[in-house]
């Protein structure tokens, strides 16, 4: 099966290009925050280049969903990904032109925001039409392995790169956005849609609604918010590289990278294995554990040892992923995908974005180590209320299409 989805030539040219934005993401984020870190010495502020990158994707959740489900989904992220390359050029040219400061630093850390708010939903969305919805835990797991093999190089290469300057990292990252778009452009898949009815206040919150009746969904969602809020510890790693490791940029790039090698491999190996049984109890246990992980983490001054924690964070975190996009694709008909999934990036990007403003405000006020074990002790006690809350996600069995969905592609059969 894994062969059948990659001989997709859709497939195969959606896999490249997601590399290599991830690749081009990944560097910009480790540049951006290190950076920032040199520039102002302030935890604070690491945590305000979070925060400036989630909060556009907050203020357009709600119009991402229209436009990833009213317009050709590969238009959408050629736009996403030429803003991108934009942003990465203008940041070269503030480094290389001496202006590079904190503010301009934060001003291209929303216009990233922006550029993502539209990219991640539309791409969650696009990607169930390119496979067969049989193949799709399959195949979200070989994007993973991919995404996450490039959020492995990404980091470590711009790390290194930065070594020479940052605005050689920066004009590799405009270049990695190009080809991304080039790829994208050789897509040629067709989906049919059926026609839209007018935009209304109904049709604005229709995600929210879909996700708000669905126990299974909102409890997964909501699960992945709060670890990840809690228990990420990704705004420090400059602040433990720097300070409590005492490594340097090179460092930085292999910490940020770990997560990924732990994801990679099991990414890899739940394309050969899928989740067959015991879904939500994997899911939750999973959690527990990336909070375990995330413990060891804040502990440890071992270098070796900080890059197995966070390894075993990215490993654990990719079972979690795989599980979650699988229910929410599988159980989601395809013209709800783009509002859904814009509904889920807010999520993930509340945990992920703002949970490094949180990160950052805590470690302010009691340093960076107390703010890690305190979020990895609240990450395993959520997991422990969310079983008792959402009981149907916990027995929770098997990643197959939903009911639901099986009926809608059945009329939308008949239609044809």
């Amino acid at each position: 099966m894994n062969n059948s989805v990659l001989q997709l030539s859709s497939f195969r040219f959606f896999f490249l290009s997601r590399m290599a934005m991830t690749m081009s993401t990944q560097m910009l984020m480790v540049i951006v925050g290190w950076q920032m870190y040199d520039l102002t010495h302030s935890a604070y502020d690491l945590g305000l280049v979070g925060l400036a990158q989630f909060v556009p994707a907050l203020a357009l959740c709600l119009l991402v969903g229209q436009v990833a489900d009213r317009y050709d989904r590969r238009y959408v992220l050629i736009g996403c990904q030429i803003g991108q390359c934009a942003v990465a050029l203008a940041l070269t040219a503030g480094t290389l032109g001496g202006w590079l400061g904190r503010d301009v630093l934060l001003l291209a850390s929303c216009a990233l925001g922006t550029a993502r708010a539209f990219q991640n939903p539309t791409q969650q969305a696009l990607l169930p039409t390119l496979v067969p919805l049989s193949a799709l835990p399959k195949a979200l797991a070989i994007n993973s392995a991919g995404s996450q093999f490039a959020t492995i190089v990404g980091p470590a290469i711009g790390g290194f790169l930065y070594v020479a300057g940052a605005g050689l990292v920066y004009s590799a990252c405009a270049a990695m956005c190009l080809f991304a778009a080039a790829m994208m452009v050789l897509i040629n898949h067709r989906t049919e849609r059926a026609p839209r009815p007018p935009v209304t206040l109904g049709t604005l919150l229709a995600g929210i609604e879909f996700i708000w009746k669905r126990e299974q969904i909102l409890g997964a969602i909501s699960l992945d918010l709060l670890a990840v809020l809690f228990g990420g510890a990704t705004a420090l790693l400059p602040i433990f590289a720097r300070d409590v490791l005492h490594v340097g940029s090179w460092g930085l790039g292999l910490l940020r990278s770990a997560p990924a090698v732990g994801a990679l491999v099991v990414s890899l190996y739940l394309a050969h294995h899928p989740i067959e049984r015991r879904a939500g109890k994997m899911m939750l246990a999973s959690v527990a554990l990336y909070g375990v992980s995330t413990l060891i983490f804040g502990l440890s001054r071992s270098f070796a040892l900080s890059c197995a924690a966070l390894a075993l964070t990215g490993a654990f975190d990719m079972v979690s992923v795989v599980v979650r996009q699988s229910l929410i694709q599988l159980d989601t008909p395809n013209d709800m995908r783009g509002r859904v999934s814009a509904v889920n990036s807010i999520f993930i990007g509340a945990s992920n974005q703002l949970g490094e403003f949180e990160s950052g405000v805590t470690a302010g006020w009691f340093g960076a180590v107390p703010s890690v074990l305190i979020g990895a002790t609240g990450t395993v006690l959520i997991v422990l209320l969310w079983t008792k809350l959402f009981p149907t996600l916990a027995h929770r069995e098997t990643l197959t299409v939903s009911q639901e969905v099986e009926a809608n592609r059945s009329i939308g059969a008949g239609n044809n």
